[in-house]
């Protein structure tokens, strides 16, 4: 699935990526996404460090195959072959990632091209390389990245203005926090506990979901 790029901008809104290791008894990572996308997620990043390719790869087809029915933008973290594989609409790469390999080439025209910045000059190197948005961060201590760098809003703000693609905020979101980023010049937030360690995922989601938009919209 194509998107443009004010659909993509549009969809930084509030992006969730995944973790299964909330998973509570009787859950499936399909059943708590669908959950959430039916409570106004709006992109949706798989990522998986532990578990082996075969199983990675069903479990992006399947959640590929939902994103493609509720039009929510679907990305892989790091794998580009699985992405390819699963035909999903993107892959989402760190800085590592892109030092010589051109993912923008092996991914080619169509797809959406994520890449993590936490500095200017990271964030210029990403536009180009080819990148269809900019996940900044961590912009709060985070618990799924244990060397994750706090940031400041005015440190946010200089990232976001000094590309033209898109700029989402990440690391150790919630609802608790959000309205701190005011200013920063973000199109949304992405987020992981704060919908996926919730009692209620999809209520988490519909109350980010809200603060998201009084963040980027007022």
């Amino acid at each position: 699935m194509k998107f443009t790029k004010d659909e993509i901008r549009a969809a930084m809104l509030l992006y969730a990526v995944t973790d299964r290791m909330w998973l509570k008894e009787g859950q499936t990572l399909l059943s708590v996404v669908e959950d959430v996308l039916a409570n106004g997620a709006t992109f949706l990043q798989i990522r998986e460090k532990d578990l082996e390719p075969g199983a990675f790869e069903a479990e992006a087809e399947a959640l590929r195959a939902l994103c493609a029915e509720k039009r929510v933008p679907f990305v892989v973290n790091d794998s580009v072959e699985i992405a390819l594989q699963c035909g999903a609409d993107g892959v989402h790469v760190g800085q590592s990632d892109i030092k010589g390999r051109d993912i923008r080439a092996m991914i080619g025209p169509d797809r959406i091209l994520g890449i993590s910045a936490g500095t200017v000059e990271e964030a210029v190197a990403a536009e180009r390389a080819g990148a269809n948005y900019i996940g900044v961060g961590a912009v709060f201590g985070t618990s799924t990245k244990k060397d994750a760098r706090t940031m400041t809003v005015e440190r946010l703000r200089e990232i976001a203005e000094s590309v033209s693609i898109p700029v989402v905020a990440i690391g150790g979101i919630g609802a608790g926090n959000i309205a701190q980023l005011a200013g920063s010049g973000v199109d949304g937030v992405a987020v992981v506990s704060a919908i996926f360690a919730a009692e209620d995922p999809g209520a988490a989601t519909a109350d980010l979901l809200a603060r998201a938009k009084e963040l980027v919209h007022g």
